[in-house]
């Protein structure tokens, strides 16, 4: 029998308020409590790099301005990478619905963009090679994407194909049949199987694995010792670049653009070959780098 989505995307609810005539209604979202997680393992996990000395020369704090530079980036390139990437026209119509990142909407590939021109200010700042910075920042970045795929998944968004798996989910809100019918309903027809024919790939929970957990053990163990410029970096952009393309095959594309070509083509495949190609790329480059010993 497949799951039944329910979870409540909102972790904490705070009592309404009205300013100006205009009602608002605060709460906590689990979408930003993984952002939140995320971040705070990216700095636990840079702070131990900062004392083994994985970047010579840079203290503590000086991680504690690269972390904070890496926030911005992430938030502002990946809500611009999603406005510009997936749904253009949405925004254009509608500029003030950028600010609502609550709602999803965070595109991998302008976060990776925006870590990139954040960890190249830093750099010339402190007088490091952008890839010394990088290869650094790369084993901090896994951890963060699975919680967001889990954020994905809380939120009920990003689903997949049809499958008949047992491990496939009801997403009520991806069918126009059942996304106005009420939970005891829908509980109810999950009982007597009438929802079986609804189940879909749950694609988050397969990228919170591959980018989020195996991502993070493979990288964080490749860059355990020490390796060669480039070479850390190659790997996190080449192991990702394949996770994202095969998931894509089970994912449903975002409706505002449906497949791009053959039948099968995402945007989020066209995205991906970029990073295919620079890891690979880079790791040929690191084979005559030097190594930054600790």
């Amino acid at each position: 029998m497949p799951y039944l989505h329910s979870i409540d995307p909102i972790a904490l609810q705070f009592p309404e308020f009205s300013v100006l005539g205009t009602t608002f209604h605060p709460a906590v979202h689990w979408y930003g409590v993984m952002y939140l997680l995320g971040f705070g393992i990216a700095w636990w996990l840079g702070r131990r790099r900062i004392r083994a000395g994985r970047l010579p020369g840079i203290d503590e704090a000086a991680f504690g301005d690269l972390l904070f530079y890496g926030m911005l980036g992430v938030i502002l390139g990946g809500r611009l990478g999603y406005i510009l990437f997936y749904d253009f026209p949405t925004y254009l119509h509608d500029p003030v619905q950028a600010l609502r990142i609550w709602e999803g909407g965070m595109s991998f590939h302008g976060g990776l963009i925006g870590v990139v021109v954040a960890a190249w200010l830093w750099a010339r700042r402190h007088r490091l090679h952008l890839f010394d910075v990088i290869d650094f920042v790369a084993p901090l970045v896994p951890p963060g994407l699975g919680l967001g795929r889990l954020g994905n998944f809380i939120n009920g968004e990003l689903w997949g194909k049809y499958t008949d798996g047992p491990w496939g989910v009801v997403f009520p809100h991806a069918e126009s049949q059942l996304s106005g019918l009420g939970a005891a309903q829908l509980q109810a027809m999950q009982a007597g199987g009438a929802l079986d024919r609804y189940a879909r790939h749950p694609s988050p929970l397969y990228q919170a694995v591959l980018e989020g957990l195996v991502l993070f053990v493979a990288v964080w163990w490749f860059s355990s010792k020490p390796r060669p410029r480039y070479a850390v970096a190659g790997l996190f952009a080449l192991l990702y670049g394949v996770f994202r393309f095969l998931v894509e095959f089970v994912r449903l594309p975002d409706p505002q653009l449906g497949y791009l070509a053959f039948g099968w083509l995402t945007m989020g495949q066209v995205l991906s070959l970029p990073l295919v190609a620079a890891g690979l790329y880079w790791l040929w480059l690191s084979r005559r780098s030097p190594v930054a010993a600790p």
